[in-house]
């Protein structure tokens, strides 16, 4: 809780929001209520559930999907308190909560139990898309329930035959006379598709509307529920067959339905919003939800970081080597914090996850400035927090993983137990690179899209913030190295980027992208580097200042991890600017065909 509230309070002073008209009802103190408030729920409910959810799987039994009695008392409690409507509007029964907050409320019961909190999340995000798009009355018949917890929300994107490939969808809308349309199709791998502890579930479906335009030109955005809402306010079904729940690996206790559209031909939807631009509708969502996943990843990677560190500071094993070279069998035991090699994956761990959390949060900070702040800065928050997204949405997802592993080492034998958490967040976060667009989407869409979105305009706009920091980080002089380091290195990534741009230039489009994945890892180490460094001059400038609101060895704690990333993780830049400005191209079909033949 002190290294959120160090990110919120001090590295990014939120209670400066404040002074902004949306959000003049709240002050600093009312956010530490409400963090406060989060973590003592997160402890008496959220967190007991954490294994029971992975022993008690949700299934398919008798049409129905059966999922942990702790689902319906999260979705009942997050109706009661507000927050499945935190951050809308307060004439659409929202609290006005600026995004960032809520995010760090998300962060700690994502800590607590990252299988829970998706529940009432999506449906967050659906009732957000229908104010956002839809109609008064979709609002008004729809939204209610759904903030007060009674009706769940979804999104349903993925088809069988498309996957990832939208433009290939198929589930059709026939226009009916009464302005609905009938719709027919599948969806899979619907998180949170259905249960028994919503009264009904509001699916917000892309389709396909008789005779549209091919590919994604063609697809529209329909509000589908399960259950049709009669004159009288009676429910009569609607034709949503659930057809199964997806056993995983991981995040056993979050449902994954697919679903089965109009089998029987009697499935109504309503156009949410202008025909044919259901994708543009939907990115609202997908975009809120990749810094959703992101911020998953993160927190049961802290989670993870925090079991590692109590065993690894509980655990007898060994004796340390002496500057002699040999070992004192006479001594006690040492804990194994004290070897050398479980303090660098401890490091890694730390590294990763602060640094994650501090990019996740400055990047809702974004967003808030971005819809509220001052209008002539409107549109600058607005590309950095384009730029930012595929990068917080993957690294803590991948790095998350790493580090987790890294935790399993550190446990020994028994990080493969389950008498640990640690094996329970190894498979839980492994989906997490796959959720909301793999690690190759995203990976192309920041190189291929945001990169050089509006002539690399974002891009411009993220080297002035990079600016910004090495300047202040100069004005001490033990962080005036690695101000030259972080230096060198972002002008190392805007020389790969140039490289790469040449392909583009010369119509080598797929060779420009070919390498995407390398590109993200560069460039995602680099940003982390940026957060380390912003967190290490806020740390510093509060030790010079003697403005300490934590202890001397916590400011020191946050410059030692900066170093250690600077050592150990920034220097991975050279190896991946190495590959991307590579003569060779090997993975491209005409180019590697031999390799598979």
């Amino acid at each position: 809780m002190d290294d959120l509230r160090f990110v919120l309070h001090d590295m990014l002073q939120v209670e400066d929001l404040c002074a902004l008209d949306r959000y003049k009802d709240y002050d600093k103190a009312n956010f530490d209520i409400l963090l406060d408030s989060t973590k003592d729920y997160a402890d008496k409910v959220i967190y007991p559930s954490f294994k029971e959810m992975d022993e008690q799987p949700a299934r398919y039994e008798d049409g129905k999907i059966i999922v942990h009695p702790v689902v319906g008392e999260m979705m009942k409690s997050a109706g009661e308190n507000g927050s499945i409507g935190a951050f809308f509007d307060y004439e659409d029964g929202g609290m006005q909560l600026p995004h960032v907050v809520y995010s760090a409320l998300s962060h700690i019961t994502q800590s607590a139990n990252n299988s829970l909190p998706g529940y009432p999340g999506l449906t967050t995000g659906a009732a957000h898309l229908i104010v956002s798009f839809g109609s008064q009355e979709l609002k008004d018949k729809y939204v209610p329930n759904m903030l007060t917890g009674k009706w769940a929300g979804t999104m349903c994107l993925t088809e069988p035959q498309a996957g990832s490939s939208l433009s290939d969808i198929t589930t059709s809308a026939t226009p009916n006379e009464d302005g609905s349309y009938q719709v027919k199709g599948q969806k899979i791998f619907i998180s949170g598709g259905d249960h028994e502890y919503s009264d009904n579930f509001v699916h917000l479906v892309l389709t396909r509307i008789d005779g549209a335009p091919a590919g994604t030109k063609g697809i529209s955005l329909m509000v589908v529920p399960k259950f049709r809402i009669k004159e009288d306010g009676s429910l009569e079904p609607n034709d949503v067959i659930t057809a199964g729940d997806f056993q995983k690996m991981g995040q056993r206790g979050y449902c994954t339905t697919h679903l089965v559209f109009g089998e029987n031909d009697g499935c109504q939807g309503w156009l949410v919003g202008e025909a044919n631009r259901g994708l543009k509708y939907m990115f609202q969502m997908m975009n809120g939800a990749r810094i959703d996943v992101g911020l998953m990843g993160a927190s049961t990677a802290t989670a993870a970081y925090h079991a590692s560190l109590q065993y690894a500071k509980e655990r007898p094993q060994g004796r340390r080597i002496q500057n002699s070279g040999a070992k004192d069998v006479e001594q006690e035991q040492a804990t194994i914090i004290n070897h050398p090699d479980v303090r660098r994956m401890l490091l890694l761990q730390r590294a990763v996850t602060e640094g994650s959390i501090a990019l996740l949060m400055q990047a809702s900070m974004y967003h808030d400035m971005a819809l509220y702040g001052p209008e002539e800065e409107r549109t600058r928050y607005h590309n950095l927090l384009e730029l930012l997204t595929p990068i917080a949405k993957t690294y803590p997802a991948e790095m998350g993983r790493t580090s987790i592993n890294n935790g399993l080492q550190i446990l020994g034998g028994y990080g493969f137990c389950t008498d640990f958490p640690l094996e329970q967040y190894y498979r839980d976060i492994r989906i997490m690179s796959l959720y909301e667009g793999t690690t190759g989407i995203q990976s192309l869409d920041l190189l291929g899209r945001k990169v050089v979105m509006k002539n690399g305009e974002a891009m411009r706009q993220l080297v002035a913030e990079f600016k910004e920091s090495i300047s202040a980080a100069s004005n001490y002089d033990d962080l005036k190295p690695y101000a030259a380091q972080f230096k060198a290195a972002s002008k190392e990534l805007q020389a790969t980027i140039m490289h790469l741009l040449n392909y583009a230039m010369q119509g080598q489009y797929e060779r420009f992208i070919a390498d995407a994945n390398i590109f993200m890892e560069h460039m995602s180490t680099v940003v982390l580097a940026w957060q380390w460094l912003q967190l290490a001059t806020t740390a510093k400038t509060a030790l010079v200042t003697g403005n300490k609101t934590y202890s001397t060895e916590f400011y020191e704690g946050k410059i030692h991890t900066m170093r250690y990333f600077y050592k150990y993780e920034l220097p991975k830049t050279a190896a991946f600017k190495t590959i991307l400005m590579h003569e060779e191209s090997l993975t491209i079909p005409e180019e590697s065909k031999v390799a598979f033949a």
